[in-house]
């Protein structure tokens, strides 16, 4: 067996191999051997045909396609092996059979995808956004409202108008050029205003009807609604008022947080919640941060991403988006099935986003390569460390403990905080006036957007969010 590589279109290798007639010979009689109880023919038991009565009765072809599995089996991956050091496989190789000259062997092709060369013209010295978040007394108050909101209840208001916060029973009916259209309807429709549950300007044309109040109110479709037919138009909603409902919340005291928080004061729960945010603002600092820096390196980095490297990362993000349905108790399937989509669909709707995820980590696993970041044992043994005072065990007794990949994942993890350790110090980092991030909400059969999170070195993942496409009540869709 001989081959020779070539440069293709698109980030691939084509590797033309070669193999000699004895070699080809050989594979065909394995390919007989394998495969000969699958044929019949009369007068003789399956399994028990000679091969030249086989090949004559069905054609001298009817061993070629195993024969050549045989041959892509057994040397493929040992040239993939072999040349490991000039270029990284990133999916499944094309194959085809460029010559089969009787009795001269038979010379086979693979065109092979693999992982671009990335080239940045610059990573230091550029101007990048930063991101700080703070936490407010207003934060902490929230979330001792959270607290309060399973023990509290629902009361009618008959002698004001509504407001944000209150929940509305109407009925609303929209139209787009005097026209229903199709899900813009609906009935005893229990709606929190300020939820920012339907289209923007719909909730806050509600705000200040009254009980058996009737109005028409004008709103605008988003240039990127998800309905093509609707985006960007100018709509009419009749909307009438049956009834405003408000929550009345328990009162905060000692007592209520040591029967439901495990605190002995509402100060000390005010404390814990005030760190708790406090932690949570500085990891999302970070994750935006990294995000931002990677963002505008990206815009001085070209590579020629081959479709298989956009189809893997697509899979990726199809499986994310299916575990976090299952949190939510709904499988993938019947989410497909109730926004009625296709497979191909809803992959599709990852494409856009799929491109600028692998780029960045292209951009990532270079700059690394560049700079020779790397993890060393001591670096390593010390993160061991503090995961083994955090369950109260010895580093020896936790370290006997930990799986292979999980040590690689710690050094990965090392590797990427070093890089955006450089990365900040050595770019000009900017902040604007704080603004405070918007809270995440969930719809119904909608997967939560989570935070950015670090995986292995060269990657730094930015989670997409669903995108968001439902057949029913289009207005009740967030923008």
């Amino acid at each position: 067996m001989k081959y020779t590589q070539a440069v293709g279109e698109k980030s691939t290798v084509k590797l033309t191999i070669t193999f000699s007639e004895d070699e080809w010979q050989e594979a065909l009689s394995s390919s007989y051997l394998k495969t000969r109880g699958k044929y019949a023919v009369p007068g003789f038991r399956k399994g028990k045909v000679p091969r030249p009565v086989l090949e004559n009765y069905y054609g001298k072809g009817v061993l070629y396609e195993e024969a050549f599995n045989i041959l892509y089996s057994k040397h493929y991956p040992a040239i993939i092996e072999k040349e490991r050091e000039n270029f990284t496989v990133v999916g499944e190789p094309t194959l085809d059979v460029e010559d089969m000259t009787a009795g001269k062997g038979v010379v086979l092709s693979a065109v092979v995808p693999v992982k671009p060369e990335v080239t940045i013209d610059a990573y230091t010295g550029l101007k990048i956004k930063k991101f700080e978040y703070n936490v407010s007394d207003a934060d902490v108050e929230n979330e001792m409202k959270k607290l309060l909101e399973k023990d509290a209840t629902d009361v009618e208001v008959t002698d004001r108008a509504c407001k944000n916060g209150d929940t509305v029973n109407i009925d609303f009916s929209g139209s787009v050029d005097g026209e229903k259209f199709p899900g813009g309807t609906a009935e005893d429709y229990n709606l929190v205003l300020g939820s920012g549950s339907f289209i923007p300007g719909f909730e806050d044309a509600v705000v200040g009807m009254k009980v058996g109040e009737n109005k028409d109110i004008n709103v605008k479709f988003p240039e990127d609604y998800q309905a093509d037919n609707l985006r960007g138009k100018d709509s009419v909603f009749n909307i009438t008022l049956h009834k405003i409902t408000e929550k009345k919340y328990p009162e905060l005291t000692d007592e209520y947080v040591k029967s439901h928080a495990g605190m002995e004061t509402v100060e000390d729960l005010k404390k814990k919640t005030r760190e708790r945010l406090e932690k949570a603002a500085v990891n999302k600092s970070r994750d935006d941060n990294e995000n931002s820096i990677l963002s505008e390196i990206c815009k001085h980095a070209k590579a020629e991403i081959p479709d298989a490297m956009l189809e893997n990362e697509i899979d990726g993000m199809v499986q994310d988006f299916s575990y976090r349905l299952m949190y939510q108790g709904i499988k993938l399937e019947e989410y497909l099935k109730y926004m009625q989509l296709s497979m191909e669909q809803f992959r599709s709707q990852f494409k856009e986003q799929a491109q600028p995820r692998v780029m960045s980590q292209l951009v990532i696993d270079k700059i690394i390569r560049t700079e020779k970041i790397t993890a060393d044992d001591k670096e390593v043994d010390a993160k061991i460390e503090e995961q083994a005072k955090s369950v109260d065990k010895t580093f020896e007794e936790y370290k006997k403990t930990i799986d292979p990949r999980q040590v690689e994942y710690i050094k990965n993890d090392i590797i990427v905080t070093k890089l955006f350790a450089f990365l900040e110090a050595n770019n000009e980092m900017y902040t604007e006036e704080a603004k405070k991030p918007a809270a995440k909400k969930t719809t119904a059969g909608t997967a939560e957007k989570p935070a950015a999170k670090k995986t292995t070195a060269g990657t730094a993942e930015k989670k997409p969010a669903a995108k968001k496409t439902t057949t029913k009540k289009p207005a009740a869709d967030k923008e």
